[in-house]
């Protein structure tokens, strides 16, 4: 009887774990988004006071940064949809990752740095991921995914 229980105890234990990453992993649930750059983000003396993860309780300055060179992932900076200033959104981690039509794929880890209507790139990350023709273009789509911040290095 007590075996019985034990092992009703761990099944329910490894359930709740697996559910558990489950609902993790869906909340990192992969989206198509369109990705552009900004020539805001190029220089790496660019004060972090320019930009809306400036200060606040949520801001890089408050966290010891000053300008985007300071950033541990500089140049791979972008704005991003639905950040405000001093949002729970600053200094999250980004996985973009765009298609080529012969099928191969770039990708780069991005932190959001500041408020955008797209993925709104350093020019250096955009070149990278788009290649000339996208960066010529201005604009690709790419698929995006949030991931934990420290993938960042932060």
């Amino acid at each position: 009887m007590c075996s019985e229980r034990s092992s009703d105890m761990k099944f329910t234990a490894v359930f709740a774990a697996l559910v558990v990453f489950a609902i993790a992993r869906a909340t990192s649930a992969q989206t198509t988004a369109l990705v552009t750059y900004s020539d805001d983000y190029e220089l790496s003396n660019t004060s972090l006071s320019t930009v809306a993860c400036s200060n606040g309780a949520n801001g890089l300055i408050t966290k010891g940064y000053t300008d985007l060179g300071s950033l541990p992932n500089y140049p791979n900076v972008t704005g991003i949809p639905n950040l405000t200033w001093n949002s729970t959104r600053c200094g999250t981690c980004w996985e973009l990752a765009h298609q080529f039509p012969n099928g191969s794929i770039n990708t780069v880890l991005v932190t959001a740095i500041d408020a955008a209507a797209t993925f709104d790139l350093s020019p250096q990350t955009f070149s990278y991921l788009a290649g000339i023709s996208g960066y010529e273009a201005g604009k690709v789509t790419a698929n995006v995914t949030q991931l934990d911040a420290s993938a960042c290095g932060f």
